[in-house]
């Protein structure tokens, strides 16, 4: 691969509905849509998640841009490069910003399949011709309205229902839900609401049969969560404190929990999933692929890296009409029951509708 061009978008595309974590609501999912082109003319597309405030890591989308306008993009442009993973020594010195690597890696192994008459999952080595996914659910009002909600989930044929936790808003809204439908498949995510001091209500939360608690602690926490997880049965999942292969060898070390959410972006690309996933299975820890309420682009990379054999719980992967009345791929993401068929066409699988790209698109900058 020799990198002749690069478009940078900023793009804000409506959700359908406001999405209410313990940190934030939002009604846009902002982010990044990268473009690289080849000296072929082979075309590859990535995504920048970061948010447009640094409430999830330390990544905002004004400083993705700026990082890889002036950083990290002029350092590919124009060289050889023989894979994806060769980006990982030439941004060694750049710390951290993991999710503008990310846009970058996964534009590369956009084009790397392409060029090899492959599709992105079996360019990662994915196994599987369809993906099971679940839903995550946003905070809510009151018990009754979460009940409401995952009562419309579970008649949708969906497995494992993630509740969004808060203080105040947390073992009620659950018990709820659990008397409700006592059979279901479900988790907590925290979103690192919580503390040590909160050890008693998270105790509690052992009486719901959940299967698991997401990230309860602090980001980048490895040694509480060792804790934590020592005084609960509920097992504990890392999001926000596995961020490298390092954090993951770190926690399975600890013991600081028993399942990883792999989320692309935030580790900084496919290539750091794909070796995550094994270093976990290699060690009994079990994974899924968690989103960022991507945009069709990341979410058709997300689609890709969950057929490893690795990934072995549901997946953050619901359909593009589930955030977004107007998503930038076509077709869109859609589901066969609760499943995500694998698309075959080389490359992402799927095309970029141009019109909706440019229609959602505040500003746009060629390096």
């Amino acid at each position: 691969m020799f990198i002749k061009k690069a478009v940078l978008r900023k793009v804000d595309l409506p959700l359908r509905n406001p999405f209410e974590t313990s940190f934030a609501k939002m009604k846009y999912k902002k982010c990044i849509i990268l473009e690289l082109e080849d000296q072929d003319g082979t075309k590859g597309f990535g995504e920048s998640s970061a948010f447009d405030v640094p409430f999830y890591n330390e990544e905002f989308r004004d400083g993705s841009w700026e990082l890889l306008k002036k950083q990290l993009l002029p350092k590919i442009m124009n060289r050889e490069l023989e894979h994806p993973d060769d980006i990982y020594p030439i941004f060694a010195a750049i710390r951290k910003n993991n999710m503008s690597k990310s846009a970058i890696n996964c534009a590369l192994w956009d084009i790397y399949a392409k060029q090899h008459d492959q599709s992105l999952a079996q360019a990662l080595g994915g196994t599987k011709s369809k993906v099971e996914t679940g839903v995550s659910i946003g905070v809510q009002d009151s018990p009754e309205q979460l009940v409401e909600a995952v009562r419309g989930y579970i008649k949708d044929g969906y497995r494992r229902i993630k509740m969004k936790i808060k203080p105040g808003k947390d073992y009620d809204y659950l018990r709820a839900v659990r008397d409700e439908f006592p059979d279901a498949m479900l988790m907590a995510d925290a979103n690192s609401a919580y503390r040590l001091r909160d050890v008693d209500m998270l105790k509690r939360l052992d009486d719901l049969d959940l299967i698991m608690i997401e990230q309860a602690l602090e980001p980048g926490d490895l040694v509480d969560h060792a804790t934590l997880q020592s005084q609960i049965k509920t097992s504990i999942c890392l999001d926000e404190s596995v961020t490298s292969l390092d954090d993951a060898r770190k926690m399975i070390q600890l013991g600081s929990g028993c399942i990883i959410n792999i989320k692309v972006a935030r580790v900084g690309g496919l290539t750091i999933a794909k070796q995550i996933q094994k270093l976990a299975s290699d060690n009994g820890i079990e994974c899924w692929c968690g989103g960022m309420l991507d945009s069709g682009v990341a979410r058709a990379g997300n689609v890709a890296i969950a057929t490893l054999s690795g990934y072995t719980l549901p997946n953050d992967i619901a359909a593009s009409q589930r955030y977004y009345d107007e998503d930038i791929i076509a077709p869109t993401v859609e589901l066969d029951g609760t499943f995500v068929d694998v698309p075959d066409k080389n490359g992402l699988g799927y095309d970029i509708n141009w019109d909706n790209l440019n229609k959602f698109t505040i500003s746009s900058l060629r390096v």
